[in-house]
């Protein structure tokens, strides 16, 4: 609970979330993985160990080769650089996997911090979507692997 049961986490993804809500989300996280070798894995700092969030991958509906990435952290870890930092690694794993020629980000239209972290990866603006759990329209990117390839910044 706290990180999707905190109202400042989940502001911009239609939460926060019931105790319910949270074992469902997790179940689906093991299914996904079981299924597709990917999910949202926990975020941990490697200095002490402190819980900051988690960062993955999921498969994109109707994306043929598409998988989707997201990154939402405590607010104490806010600002430091980490969300770049895990939404990288992410790419890296997502890319080097059999079959994925993109990826997917989107985020709330409020949200400057995600939008800045999406564009400094490499993402690239494609269009707008309906996103029900805010009821509000959502930015959303693609990266390629084609222009992944190499990047190390």
């Amino acid at each position: 609970m706290l990180l999707w049961g905190d109202v400042a986490v989940t502001a911009f993804v239609g939460g926060p979330f019931s105790t319910e809500a949270v074992a469902a989300r997790l179940a689906r996280e093991m299914e996904t993985m079981r299924l597709h070798s990917v999910q949202y894995w926990p975020v941990f700092l490697l200095a002490d160990g402190e819980f900051a969030g988690c960062a993955g991958l999921r498969p994109r509906e109707g994306g043929s080769g598409v998988l989707e990435m997201g990154v939402h952290l405590r607010p104490p870890y806010w600002g430091r650089g980490l969300a770049q930092e895990a939404a990288r690694a992410v790419v890296g794993y997502g890319f080097g996997l059999d079959g994925v020629k993109g990826i997917f980000a989107g985020h709330h239209p409020e949200n400057a911090a995600s939008k800045n972290m999406i564009e400094k990866i490499g993402f690239r603006y494609t269009h707008e979507e309906f996103y029900e759990p805010t009821g509000k329209e959502h930015a959303c990117y693609l990266l390629m692997k084609s222009d992944w390839q190499g990047k190390t910044t």
